[in-house]
């Protein structure tokens, strides 16, 4: 399994003084990064691409259901 760009970076922190200690400091935030890094790479491999024209939010959904509208998001005022 090929390394991935974030796991070589954190490699490379590793190699200097300053780097050893950044990595020290920051472990748990690089970790994060790097799981969330390739839960997104993932997520991005896993959907297909549109074809025919038609975009997914009209066709149905992954059980045969149609996806519900959007909802406008509250803006916190009142009117």
């Amino acid at each position: 399994m090929a390394l991935s760009r974030i796991a070589t970076a954190v490699g490379g922190l590793l190699l200097s003084k300053g780097g050893r200690r950044f990595a020290g400091r920051h472990a748990g935030k690089l970790a994060l990064a790097t799981l969330a890094f390739e839960l997104w790479q993932q997520h991005k491999g896993r959907t297909a691409p549109v074809t025919g024209g038609q975009s997914q939010a009209q066709g149905p959904g992954p059980q045969g259901r149609p996806r519900p509208e959007s909802r406008t998001r509250w803006s916190g005022r009142r009117t």
